[in-house]
């Protein structure tokens, strides 16, 4: 072989290795997975799936990048049986965990799973967590939850549902009614069904101080909407109650409520709470820093604790408190903004 002929060989080869080395990139980084966080997602394999129809579903459903690629892995490696049923497939593993995650029966999931709505979520949380696990979009149930021909009928039902719900300015109008608690739901339930039992659970606690709700001033969206407030700025029956009381105390003589949970709400999206302290010129209904009284509704979804609290408060001369964000979370309360604001530049500045 001449010295001319070998350099074209080489420069071949090279060229060869090249695109061999590209693709293999290519290949290995289309497996990569889709996210760096935890998101867990629910995924139907169905009677008669083959590996095309699989890898293609994931793709469709943002599981995975590329179907093409993973079928690739799948023949490659000679994984070609897979197991009917439901499975929770979490998008932070690659395409070739999930692919054989998907050939064992013990990872099949049973009909029915558990889910727990922890006190203080956003109606927007709860129906992500519930559709992370069940056949139930986030999007249906928000919707359904903003229907006011559906509420109307949910009235006859739940007494503690009233016409103030269906205020066009609430953002979500069963926020702050979608009972915290750990529930079973199966995977194949209807938004109907899941929104049932989220407010079977508030009909609970409902009943259970509805002599409370019946003697108070106040509202009953008016108190589910004081009980969401005290639900954010505390989680302690015992400062619950003061914080309840504040509340009260402040409507009383016509000051406004200025709590950081309802500007969170206001804002909706925002990165930290310090980003609400900083925002309480921002102009909402919701913003209680700028509007008198009550918000136009929650801004959490209460527990029973934190209601029962706002319907039973601590009877007290303060008027202001403040939480040790940077330390142990001590609440300290105040009479006077002077000794509020001295409490607030030792704790928090």
């Amino acid at each position: 072989m001449n010295k001319k002929t070998f350099n074209r060989v080489a420069i071949i080869a090279f060229l060869f290795g090249l695109i061999l080395a590209a693709g293999f990139f290519a290949y290995n980084t289309m497996l990569n997975p889709m996210t760096k966080e935890e998101e867990v997602v629910v995924f139907v394999v169905n009677p008669n799936d083959n590996l095309t129809t699989i890898t293609n579903n994931l793709e469709d459903q943002a599981i995975i990048k590329s179907a093409s690629m993973l079928k690739l892995y799948g023949r490659l490696s000679k994984t070609s049986s897979f197991v009917e049923g439901n499975f929770n497939l979490d998008k932070s593993l690659n395409a070739r965990e999930i692919l054989i995650h998907l050939t064992k029966g013990d990872n099949v999931v049973l009909n029915e799973v558990t889910i727990t709505l922890q006190e203080g979520l956003w109606a927007k949380d709860i129906a992500e967590k519930i559709s992370a696990k069940v056949d139930v979009s986030k999007e249906e149930l928000i919707n359904l939850w903003n229907d006011a021909d559906y509420i109307e009928l949910l009235m006859n039902d739940y007494p503690f549902l009233t016409k103030d719900v269906l205020s066009d300015v609430l953002k979500v109008k069963l926020e702050g009614y979608l009972a915290p608690n750990t529930y079973n739901f199966f995977i194949d339930t209807d938004a109907d069904a899941i929104t049932r039992k989220l407010l079977d659970q508030t009909l609970i606690v409902y009943e259970k101080y509805q002599a409370e709700f019946a003697a108070s001033k106040y509202s009953i969206h008016e108190i589910f909407s004081l009980a969401s407030l005290t639900q954010y700025e505390s989680g302690n029956f015992e400062d619950d109650q003061i914080i309840a009381g504040i509340w009260y105390n402040r409507l009383d003589i016509g000051w406004r409520l200025e709590s950081s949970a309802a500007v969170c709400y206001a804002l909706y999206d925002f990165d930290s709470w310090e980003e609400c302290e900083k925002n309480t010129d921002f102009d909402s209904p919701y913003n209680n820093y700028i509007y008198y009284g009550i918000m136009p509704g929650p801004v959490t979804n209460p527990g029973e604790f934190a209601i029962k609290a706002t319907l039973k408060p601590k009877k007290t001369n303060y008027f202001f408190f403040m939480a040790d964000a940077k330390g142990d979370k001590t609440i300290y309360y105040s009479e006077t903004y002077e000794e509020h604001a001295k409490k607030v530049n030792k704790y928090l500045r």
